[in-house]
């Protein structure tokens, strides 16, 4: 056995096993860049360009898998308020799959005692301790929804005068409920009372604008009196949601030509608006005279039949817009039925909500290739790529990234994101319950 040869490979595989740990260094001190790149454009709406969020844009743009790029995203965001964490990653200190487990539980004031973790352990251990810290969340989180579900209560108390004394303590998703419903009747009263009369002068002294906290029992009397009127069946949800839109046949034609585009209490919506709604939705003709008085109302119809719009779920499958995979579609007309466009499944492309709007109201063109195939163009009549060209990269792109960490002042080395651990067993409960404050808490309490 050649033990000069042995000792030369072993010293060989100890500086490639350098190499590796030195470069991963720098590559995650470039992350945090990128990072910090990502969080300047999502907080400036860069992505806001056909584009419902941030991640789908970097998706798109960048090619990530969707789930990555909300990852990405997610911690960007995360880092704004957990200074420490962000150092340690500028510096190469820690892995970037360690901060991106480690911004899922840390706040500003635990983030101090997570980074010691991340420092200490491996990548596998700042996992699981993270699992475990979760999981401390969770009970804590299920242990507050079971109190407040728990200290519900409504008190309803007769007073001598006649009067009613209510007190009570709701549940967050029915008090959420509870002042929808309030602003929606309190709003019903008194906007209808100024609307009616605007210049009207009170006439006592009684007759005063009431204040907020009477208003709001105003409110709650017309709650009850509609629940005892119409009964407390919510009813079909597809009949409350239904939304009618009164428009003129010229209008849906020619957003220019004059005539109503109006919803059923009679506020104007843009005719761009009518014609993205009357894109896939039920269509009634009514016919008027020449003073306005219908004669002739003709049925209800489908715009999209069921069997044509199976063929266009089973063809386009989701959202047809370049990056998009939004899942819950309507049927657009390319060439809208308005304008003579047919009804075919050539002639119709399944969007999202997003990118519907965006074709109708926002600038956006699709159209149809004589190949078959489907083509965006942005406001500025630019096409949208399915796939965006990469762009140039340096020639030797390793030495780019340690360049631009020298310059930026990130000193790295083989050792600097090596943890401290030194192959002891890990307790994860015992570490969650020195960690934890809330673990802490109940330790003290006890």
């Amino acid at each position: 056995m050649d033990l000069h040869a042995t000792n030369a490979s072993t010293t060989e595989l100890e500086r490639i096993g350098d190499a590796i740990a030195e470069l991963s260094a720098h590559l995650d001190a470039a992350s945090a860049r990128l990072l910090d790149l990502i969080r300047d454009f999502d907080a400036r709406g860069g992505w806001n360009n056909g584009f419902r969020s941030c991640a789908e844009w970097l998706s798109w743009r960048v090619g990530l898998d969707l789930g990555a790029a909300r990852e990405k995203v997610r911690v960007a965001r995360a880092l704004a308020t957990l200074p420490r964490l962000a150092r340690a990653l500028v510096r190469g200190e820690l892995s970037y799959a360690k901060v991106r487990a480690l911004t899922r539980v840390a706040t500003p004031d635990t983030e101090e005692r997570l980074l010691a973790i991340g420092r200490a352990g491996t990548a596998e251990h700042v996992e699981r301790i993270v699992r475990g810290w979760r999981r401390m969340d969770r009970k804590a989180e299920k242990d507050e929804a079971r109190r407040q579900h728990a200290s519900r209560a409504l008190h309803v108390y007769p007073n001598d005068d006649g009067t009613t004394t209510i007190r009570g303590r709701l549940s967050p998703e029915a008090g959420a409920i509870l002042l929808k419903a309030l602003t929606a009747a309190r709003q019903a009263l008194y906007s209808q009372q100024q609307a009616s009369a605007p210049d009207a002068k009170p006439r006592d002294a009684f007759a005063e604008t009431p204040t907020m906290a009477q208003q709001q029992a105003d409110a709650l009397q017309l709650i009850a009196e509609t629940a005892l009127q119409h009964g407390i069946d919510p009813g079909s949800p597809a009949e409350h949601y239904q939304v009618v839109v009164h428009v003129d046949a010229s209008v849906l034609n020619d957003p220019e030509q004059p005539g109503q585009s109006v919803v059923e209490d009679g506020a104007r919506v843009p005719a761009e608006t009518s014609q993205r709604l009357g894109c896939d939705a039920s269509r009634v003709v009514m016919e008027h005279d020449a003073e306005g008085r219908i004669f002739d109302v003709g049925a209800k119809t489908r715009t999209i039949p069921p069997a044509l719009r199976r063929a266009l779920l089973y063809r386009d499958r989701s959202c047809r817009f370049p990056g998009c995979h939004g899942r819950f579609c309507q049927a657009h007309h390319i060439r809208h039925w308005a304008h003579g466009g047919p009804t075919t499944l050539s002639n119709l492309v399944l969007l999202c909500r997003r990118h519907h709007r965006a074709v109708h109201e926002e600038g956006y063109r699709v159209e149809r290739m004589s190949d078959g195939e489907i083509r965006f163009r942005d406001p500025y009549g630019r096409v949208v790529p399915d796939v965006p060209c990469p762009p140039p990269a340096p020639s030797d792109p390793v030495s780019a990234v340690k360049i631009h960490n020298d310059a930026a002042g990130v000193a790295v080395d083989p050792r600097t994101a090596t943890p401290t651990w030194q192959g002891e067993r890990l307790d994860v409960r015992y570490a969650i319950d020195v960690l934890h404050p809330l673990a802490n808490e109940k330790r003290t309490a006890a």
